[in-house]
């Protein structure tokens, strides 16, 4: 099963892969200014070696200091994570998970947003025909 990075990863875990898939690569430094309240340079780099540990990150040197980068791509993460969440809360079923957000009041879906989706239900709908 593909790696959930919701499921795997701490809070500052997943702060710091956030601050690497906007920066596309960062620092400590450039991660320390990116995140909320953040702990210390040397938190930072354990952080950064856990994640490469489980393969989140890769990093590469850059004369004293050392760049680091998401090992997958944002959407790849967000695909995987997706999927996650519909096997465990929806069945696997995307039209349920979509119903439970359309249900909540709290979603505030407008109606460009819901044109949006139904161009993407019926472009599906020719790739599959």
């Amino acid at each position: 099963m593909a790696k959930d990075i919701n499921q795997e990863l701490s809070r500052r875990e997943r702060q710091i892969m956030i601050a690497l898939f906007r920066h596309g690569t960062a620092s400590v430094k450039e991660i320390a200014e990116a995140i909320p309240d953040p702990p210390s340079d040397t938190a930072i780099r354990t952080f950064l070696r856990i994640l490469e540990d489980k393969g989140f990150v890769k990093r590469q040197r850059d004369g004293r200091k050392h760049i680091y980068r998401p090992s997958m791509s944002r959407a790849r993460a967000a695909r995987n994570a997706l999927t996650s969440v519909l096997g465990t809360f929806f069945e696997g079923s995307l039209g349920e998970a979509v119903a439970a957000h359309l249900a909540d009041p709290a979603a505030n879906v407008d109606r460009a947003e819901l044109d949006r989706l139904r161009q993407m239900i019926d472009d599906a709908r020719k790739e599959t025909t």
